[in-house]
């Protein structure tokens, strides 16, 4: 099969150029930077006219709860989401049920991915207090890193010995860790404190007081003195203080991400949306927030992920105590961040190093979140100009609610590409297709 892409704007490392693409099955063949026409025959030809081409994101924190908690979400409904929002590629976390912090539930995630997932897969191994011992049996090939839930967990996955966590970092390489950080002991004394003040579920107002600034802090602060300690690879997931920042920038081997939902959301939208936006850690501040998007482009954020976590809406009723956390964003992340191209946070470069290229090469993903010549044709084209309203009946994700419901967005998905596969071509999807295992550090 050869395609071929022709007459958009291409963004890749650094440049924006009009030109065409030619994929032939599934890798990238030629990259033309002029316009016009090409005279080859080609089996499906796409306009690209009056777009931007990009690679596919790579989504490196995602939860799509399956197995064990399928009425949330599951790796079809997850990974049909991600394609509709030109993601190509995603890692997913380890609290399911099981949890993925065995080698047979490893293996079994991988056989979800194969039979049920629409996009490109892998899954993170989690840490436990008890399972350091397994670390050398793992395929390094096969899985982007170690995940690891410092000081606080929502699935039970607590690692808070003294003596684990130093055996964690000084075994953990070449693989990186992935550290969710808040401290647990801070977060229930501020629990106390509100519940005394508020009564037994405080509004969700409060959640960044109880989920607070410190509690983030002396967390990735620990984080990093034990990386800096046993020189392990360290991400950082899901920063969302001002504070944090200033631990980062200073070492390449100590990165972070940011999340779409705490770069685009504040503590006074609260008052709008409630517990739909209750996720852990809590958005806080605007000045956490507009930190947050400086830090963006000064090296201190290296990724940004969604930590896309899909629940029932019957679950997030309730306030800071009640509610679960977490929100679905998977689909709507990439245009979500166009629209902060659009306010001048980021330009459209930018937010490809950090959607696409970082991601790559931070975890070592093979021939994919570039547009180059023999790379996978894992490709997005986004139209400009181009208002649309989230509504219900475009929701993907299996819980069938998001918070930008009623959202005006400016920019649209047209087409997605994985593995040179037309997957999504202007709201037509392909349901029978499959994405392919990701492979690392090859």
């Amino acid at each position: 099969m050869k395609t071929l892409i022709s007459n958009g704007t291409i963004v890749n490392e650094g440049r924006s150029f009009n030109g065409s693409l030619i994929i032939c099955d599934d890798r990238i063949t030629d990259i033309i930077e002029t316009k016009g026409a090409s005279h080859e025959h080609f089996d499906r030809e796409v306009d690209a006219t009056g777009c931007f081409v990009l690679p596919g994101v790579i989504d490196s924190h995602v939860h799509f709860r399956e197995p064990g908690l399928t009425h949330k979400a599951d790796m079809e409904s997850e990974s049909r989401a991600a394609a509709y929002g030109g993601v190509t590629s995603f890692f997913e976390m380890p609290n399911t049920i099981p949890q993925t912090t065995t080698l047979e539930a490893l293996e079994e995630k991988f056989e979800l991915g194969r039979k049920n997932s629409h996009v490109n897969y892998s899954f993170f191994f989690g840490a436990t207090n008890d399972n350091v011992r397994l670390f050398p049996s793992l395929d390094i090939h096969r899985i982007p890193g170690i995940k690891l839930f410092m000081g606080s967990s929502t699935g039970n996955m607590l690692v808070d010995k003294k003596e684990i966590l130093e055996d964690i970092f000084r075994t953990a390489s070449p693989l990186p860790v992935m550290a969710h950080c808040e401290d647990t002991g801070i977060i229930n004394a501020n629990m106390k404190v509100a519940k005394d003040k508020y009564g037994n579920d405080p509004d969700v107002c409060h959640h960044p007081e109880i989920r607070s600034e410190e509690a983030c802090f002396l967390s990735s602060q620990s984080a990093v003195g034990l990386a800096e300690r046993y020189g392990c690879r360290l991400h950082v997931a899901h920063l969302s203080t001002a504070k944090e920042l200033d631990l980062f920038g200073k070492h390449d081997q100590i990165t972070a991400e940011a999340t779409v939902s705490h770069l685009f959301f504040c503590d006074e939208d609260y008052s709008r949306l409630g517990t739909l936006i209750k996720c852990n850690p809590a958005i806080k501040t605007k000045r956490d927030r507009d930190a947050l998007r400086k830090a963006l482009n000064d090296g201190r954020i290296t990724t940004i992920g969604t930590d896309h976590a899909p629940h029932l809406l019957a679950e997030k009723q309730g306030g800071a105590a009640k509610a679960v956390s977490g929100m679905p964003m998977l689909q709507f992340s990439l245009v979500t961040m166009l629209e902060l191209v659009d306010e001048g946070v980021l330009t459209i470069e930018r937010l490809v190093e950090l959607m696409c290229h970082h991601p790559s090469r931070l975890f070592e993903v093979d021939s994919r979140g570039f547009i180059r010549k023999g790379s996978k044709a894992d490709l997005v084209v986004v139209k400009p100009h181009s208002p649309w309203i989230v509504g219900e009946d475009c929701i993907q994700s299996k819980c069938r609610w998001s918070p930008m419901t009623g959202h005006t967005f400016q920019w649209q998905v047209q087409h997605t590409f994985c593995n040179g596969h037309h997957i999504y071509n202007k709201g037509v999807f392909d349901a029978c297709y499959r994405g392919e295992e990701l492979r690392f550090r090859i």
